[in-house]
């Protein structure tokens, strides 16, 4: 009778084991299934925006900025096939302001030399692997042919999806064009 109870036994921790393993199996599964649930708009999220001293293609001394912004997309459908097709609308859209009397102005002057383009193309952007959501951080270069000691400015910004919709609006924080550093909103 002894001899029972110990086969009973291992029988037992048999089964447990097995059960603790299809358990197991049964949770991995379900968590490699989930699928992550990402809106297909656009949305973007500032980072930082950086003063530089730089040179030109013919070694002219000028300022330049750096925007740098995360963004998320849930279908994945960020960027232009081809950035050099100027009959087709760009991507990412900017909006200058400029601190006047203590308070920040939008700019309507299309050639104020602190936004030396309001309009840029953001180049076609991949997913790797089966899921379409995408994230990333986008770099835009601004250089400044021209600034005065006192320029203080802000910019907000957008994208556009290729179909068609609109991310939320970003600001940067104020920038001191004429002192280089890294700006942040905190």
């Amino acid at each position: 009778m002894k001899f029972v109870v110990n086969r009973y036994k291992k029988r037992t921790m048999k089964n447990v084991n097995l059960s603790i393993v299809l358990f197991a199996v049964i949770v991995l599964s379900a968590a490699c299934l989930k699928v992550e649930k990402v809106s297909e708009i656009p949305s973007i999220k500032f980072t930082s925006f950086e003063i530089a001293d730089t040179t030109d293609k013919q070694q002219n001394r000028l300022k330049a900025g750096i925007l740098k912004f995360r963004l998320e997309d849930g279908d994945g459908d960020i960027g232009m096939i081809n950035v050099q097709d100027t009959t087709e609308p760009a991507n990412f859209k900017m909006s200058l302001y400029r601190k006047i009397d203590g308070a920040m102005q939008p700019v309507a002057d299309s050639d104020d030399p602190l936004l030396p383009y309001s309009d840029y193309r953001i180049p076609y952007l991949e997913t790797v692997g089966q899921s379409k959501v995408l994230r990333g951080e986008v770099v835009i270069l601004i250089e400044y042919m021209s600034h005065n000691q006192s320029d203080t400015v802000m910019y907000d910004f957008y994208i556009i999806d290729r179909a068609g919709n609109h991310s939320n609006i970003e600001e940067t924080a104020e920038i001191v064009v004429s002192e280089n550093g890294v700006y942040r909103n905190e």
